[in-house]
């Protein structure tokens, strides 16, 4: 197995946010506190070294946005729209997100540690030195995704789908609580620990379509 490579974020100085967001906005070195974001338009646009830190995101909209060298604190929202963006040397941290749109978006050296996170749909998308810690994932959508260096460890996963997902050197033997909805037989380029094995052999039988009989 190779380890994640997590982000090392170091912020430098940092300057207030004022304003609202603009489709293809460049925001550096921004601090953004507290701020309303909900509804806004930042399509396109790319934030370098910012903190964004108790921000509503509510329906915002940040297709092909990119986020880099920059750290998320106790953000929250519904429905925010991250469609095909990029998240590089991130760190996600207490976050409470709803339905977050993430298909087609691209994932490196990224931790997210603790929150919460409802039907992620992460479709298509690609990981790779991703660690999932201390946080829960209720369905997350990995189908058609591809996974390279990615850990959970003490999360609770429930209900993933990682139908026609590609996996490799993915680590799930620390996951506190596994739920694999359907994308069992896609699992090959992971590793699991011999009770998860036990735990999920009915599915895996189901997969396969095995009947198990006395």
């Amino acid at each position: 197995m190779r380890a994640a490579r997590r982000p090392a974020v170091r912020l430098p100085p940092l300057v207030p946010f004022g304003g609202t967001l603009e489709p293809d906005g460049d925001y550096d070195g921004l601090e953004f506190r507290e701020v309303d974001l909900a509804g806004q338009d930042g399509a396109g646009a790319r934030f370098l070294d910012c903190a964004l830190t108790g921000c509503a995101l509510d329906g915002t909209a940040l297709p092909h946005a990119r986020l880099l060298d920059s750290v998320l604190t106790g953000i929250r929202g519904v429905g925010t729209g991250l469609a095909e963006a990029t998240l590089r040397d991130v760190e996600l941290v207490d976050a409470r997100l709803g339905g977050t749109q993430l298909h087609g978006a691209v994932l490196e050296r990224v931790l997210v540690r603790g929150g919460k996170f409802d039907c992620p749909n992460l479709r298509g998308a690609r990981l790779r030195d991703v660690v999932f810690e201390g946080c829960v994932l209720v369905e997350p959508d990995f189908a058609g995704a591809r996974l390279e260096r990615v850990e959970f460890v003490d999360c609770t996963v429930k209900g993933a789908d990682f139908g026609g997902a590609a996996l490799s050197d993915v680590d799930l033997r620390r996951v506190a609580v596994l739920d694999i909805a359907r994308g069992v037989d896609q699992l090959a380029g992971a590793v699991i620990s011999p009770v998860q094995l036990m735990d999920l052999a009915p599915r895996l039988a189901a997969e396969l379509g095995l009947r198990v009989m006395d």
